[in-house]
């Protein structure tokens, strides 16, 4: 497992719009890579914080966590770490209501998640960097799946186990007969296991992911704009089914399985770096072609199995 470590705070600084960048440096081999923490402003007036890897490239990829996570979860600073050593930049973030960034937590919130990447994409596009591809892991892959359905001036997308039926996986959360509780109640609390309180749900966010329609975002993607799917075969939180969902209405796709691996890639870290770099450097789009590919993670009798 590759194991990266976070910025020092003594040589970091925060860079606010308009400000010039601050930076420290790490060197790996003959690549001189700059971590510098940004501030961006999205389209709300709320400020997103995240992390620049920049090796010097033009190239840019984006990062994007999931439900209650941050920047600084190991799927995003693996591969934030991966990709510095391909020699590209990455910029890992935190959504509205996450980690550093500013707003309020919300259970749905897809939309305005997909917004926030806008944000970040305009952002780097006034610095002159070119966006090689946008990642998101579990409802962050939600969230690249939207931004590409509205925009379709992005060439790459990774979908890394995004849930495709969004009415699925919410008892387990919010317990049985949510809906009709509320309703009465105008809301919901989640707590922990210990009982702790943990956020708390509206009837407003709820209804924005009951209403969120992934099968219609997938059918709306350019077909210029080439997409991977990876998902865990052992994945416990969303069902490695979805997958497949997004594989039939994403126009020009490809799907990856990795056997043995669970909603987190605990144990297969390397394998999922391995698997997006490889998409990001050398897929290929077959640009204006339904025609979907198997891949060398998916045979030809409908089994699965890990490229590696």
């Amino acid at each position: 497992m590759t194991v990266t470590r976070p910025p020092s705070t003594q040589n970091e600084r925060v860079q606010h719009p308009g400000e010039p960048y601050s930076s420290f440096n790490t060197r790996k081999e003959d690549t001189l890579i700059q971590q510098r923490k940004v501030i961006i402003q999205n389209n709300r007036g709320e400020k997103l914080v995240g992390i620049l890897h920049e090796t010097g490239s033009k190239e840019l990829v984006i990062l994007c966590h999931g439900l209650q996570s941050t920047k600084e979860r190991i799927p995003m600073v693996n591969l934030a770490s991966a990709l510095e050593k391909e020699g590209i930049s990455a910029f890992r973030f935190d959504f509205t209501g996450n980690g550093e960034s500013e707003g309020s937590f919300r259970y749905g919130n897809y939309r305005r998640e997909a917004d926030d990447i806008r944000s970040i994409v305009q952002h780097f596009l006034g610095e002159d960097l070119l966006i090689t591809a946008i990642v998101g892991h579990s409802k962050g892959g939600n969230a690249v799946v939207l931004y590409a359905a509205k925009y379709d001036k992005v060439s790459k997308v990774v979908n890394i186990s995004g849930r495709f039926d969004l009415a699925r996986g919410i008892e387990g959360r919010l317990g049985k007969d949510f809906l009709q509780r509320i309703k009465q109640d105008g809301y919901i609390d989640v707590k922990n296991k210990r009982g702790k309180f943990e956020y708390r749900v509206s009837e407003e966010s709820l209804m924005d992911r009951l209403t969120t329609d992934t099968r219609a975002a997938c059918l709306s993607i350019h077909q210029n704009c080439r997409v991977l799917t990876v998902h865990g075969s052992m994945d416990k939180i969303v069902p490695v089914e979805d997958a497949f969902e997004f594989d039939k209405f994403i126009p020009n796709h490809k799907l990856c399985i990795i056997v043995g691996a669970d909603h987190e890639y605990t144990a297969h870290q390397d394998e999922l770096a391995s698997i997006v770099l490889d998409f990001i450097k050398n897929d290929i789009p077959h640009n204006g072609n339904n025609t979907k590919q198997l891949t060398s993670c998916e045979s030809a009798d409908g089994s699965v199995r890990s490229r590696l």
